[in-house]
């Protein structure tokens, strides 16, 4: 049996534009061309295209999609390996909505102490399930600073990873209180917190003006960390992607 475009956009909820994207790259030719023009996929394309939505629903991007498909020998090894990577991703996201709960639970416990201030028992607890290859897929278009950033990670000691978590969560809880005085993000003392943050950033690799844009962006863009900073304060994400933005633009490159 075969269907046209239209009813695989509607069956898959993938724009008849992205499809034809997908054959213009080869990533997904259709099973036969009609005289009128239209594209018809038979089951193997439809299974094919469940890879790829698959794939993509982890994070890859289509190169790297179309290298893995283009290796792939068995359909059903395949789809077994694709499971297994969901269930691995379904134990991560459980491990991070665990993680941002017991922020949530610090945090409104302090409240009931009638305190302002914010208090994290166990700094490292508040990077859990976010671990740095996913954070760092935002930042795919700069290959070498992720290289550099995982080869880092990847030398460290357990202790030095934790020792690493707590220096970000003190430089996040430095910053929500400077959100917290209303600061704009391009006040001197905002700054001054960025570009320790840049220099501890530059001890692995100097970043340019757009990589550390794009770091920026990460803290919006990426949901695990965008959880990471709303949970010490509503708004704090958005600010450090400006105050990183303000500091790209009159700092550096």
């Amino acid at each position: 049996m075969a269907w046209p475009i239209a009813e695989v956009a509607r069956m898959s909820g993938v724009t008849a534009r992205t499809l034809r994207h997908y054959d213009e790259i080869g990533l997904l030719p259709p099973a036969w061309i009609g005289t009128n023009g239209h594209r018809y996929y038979e089951e193997r394309q439809l299974l094919r295209l469940q890879q790829v939505l698959v794939l993509r629903a982890l994070g890859l991007g289509l190169p790297e999609i179309g290298r893995i498909l283009a290796t792939q020998v068995d359909e059903l090894e395949a789809l077994r390996g694709h499971h297994r990577r969901l269930l691995a991703e379904r134990d991560r996201l459980d491990a991070l909505a665990g993680t941002v709960a017991r922020t949530i639970a610090e945090l409104e416990q302090s409240r009931k102490d009638g305190t302002d201030m914010i208090s994290i028992s166990r700094p490292e607890n508040l990077f859990e399930g976010i671990g740095p290859a996913r954070c760092m897929k935002v930042l795919r278009d700069f290959p070498e600073l992720v290289g550099a950033i995982e080869r880092h990670t990847s030398a460290l000691t357990k202790a030095e990873i934790e020792a690493d978590e707590r220096e970000r969560t003190a430089q996040m809880i430095r910053l929500a209180d400077l959100l917290a005085t209303g600061l704009p993000a391009d006040a001197d003392a905002v700054q001054a917190e960025i570009d320790t943050q840049y220099r501890t950033l530059a001890r692995i690799r100097a970043a340019t003006a757009e990589e550390y844009r794009a770091i920026g962006r990460t803290c919006v863009e990426n949901e695990h960390w965008h959880a990471a900073y709303e949970s010490i304060a509503p708004g704090l994400a958005a600010y450090q992607r400006a105050a990183i933005e303000a500091y790209a633009a009159t700092r550096l490159r």
